[in-house]
């Protein structure tokens, strides 16, 4: 769903090279009508096609593919270059280690590795030639790689773990959307962990279509929403828009197969509850619609399925710390 939003944490973190280049981000944030106050507040967030343009925006100005993070920049064509260089690939395995190939051949570019543990593979990033303090440009790696994967072979890949050498973040809530995996901390290496089955699937694409994927490639890849068959993600999709006609949670676990009981048990060790995937869904729904002009906010709180415009002020405030309508001002 594309109205899944991204949290102004990210927003922060991405352009912290920019400003360490010496670079205002004022001016970056008002041409994609992002007001810059609303990233004073940590629970603000933004639409997905919004900080797809925040990334083109701040590769083109910096001309670096590293956003400023890396001790040298990665200049702007390279990542397509490298598309070009494995889109000929007869497998997976064979695409995925040639593009780590065409990444050493750059000095103090950050490793990425592949490497077979049995059954399974595991892609690793080395982050340690990077100024990265919030860890934005290898997680990002770690999306752009996953997801390349997946298109390449037109079969999503489903992740198995995702580990991380640094401790929890507080944003950890966040990661689901962009590792829908059991997820570990203070791990040995960055890396992600999936079935070496998929390494011996053929690509199916050509240069016609990585020519379209590269319109918009990466930064689509960091914006769009992971599918994923997470549990949550599953529920969402079960959800849907129609937040006044919702199902409740017995209906949901009868859908999926489950008992109520283990649906919430679930639920509790993926660190959410039902109520709170609802009011996260609303939450999004509600930035999707407010940062369109069609809708009223009234009529915006009744598709929401509040019954008074008051009740959706209070919620909106407490989800991102401003009234829906500072919120369209902001984004204006």
């Amino acid at each position: 769903m594309r109205e899944r939003t991204i949290a102004s944490h990210f927003v922060r973190a991405a352009l912290r090279g920019a400003e360490r280049q010496g670079h205002d981000a004022t001016p970056l944030l008002r041409q994609l009508g992002i007001q810059p106050a609303l990233l004073d507040e940590p629970r603000a967030r933004i639409a997905p096609e919004q900080f797809a343009r925040l990334m083109q925006l701040l590769w083109e100005t910096l001309d670096d593919e590293y956003l400023g993070f890396g001790r040298l920049p990665s200049k702007r064509g390279t990542f397509a270059m490298m598309g070009h260089a494995i889109i000929h690939c007869r497998t997976l395995e064979r695409a995925l280690s040639r593009g780590a190939l065409f990444y050493s051949l750059f000095p103090e570019a950050p490793s990425i590795s592949l490497e077979r543990e049995g059954d399974w593979a595991r892609l690793s990033v080395d982050d340690s030639t990077l100024w990265d303090p919030d860890h934005f440009l290898v997680e990002s790696l770690l999306v752009i790689w996953h997801r390349l994967g997946s298109w390449l072979i037109g079969q999503r890949i489903r992740l198995e773990e995702a580990t991380f050498t640094y401790p929890q973040p507080v944003h950890v809530g966040e990661y689901e959307l962009l590792f829908p995996c059991p997820r570990r901390f203070s791990a040995g290496r960055t890396s992600l962990l999936f079935h070496a089955r998929y390494l011996a699937m053929p690509l199916l694409q050509d240069e016609r279509t990585l020519k379209q994927f590269l319109q918009h490639s990466p930064a689509d890849l960091l914006a769009r929403p992971d599918g994923g068959d997470s549990l949550i993600s599953q529920i969402r999709r079960l959800l849907g828009r129609d937040c006044r006609n919702w199902p409740d949670l017995e209906a949901v676990a009868q859908q999926l197969h489950i008992s109520p009981q283990t649906l919430r048990r679930h639920l509790r060790e993926e660190g959410s509850s039902f109520q709170e995937l609802k009011d996260h869904l609303r939450r999004d729904l509600a930035i999707y619609h407010l940062g369109r002009d069609e809708l009223a906010i009234q009529n915006i709180a009744e598709q929401l399925g509040f019954s008074e415009p008051s009740a959706f002020h209070r919620a909106f405030k407490k989800w991102t710390g401003l009234t829906p309508g500072a919120y369209r001002a902001q984004e204006g």
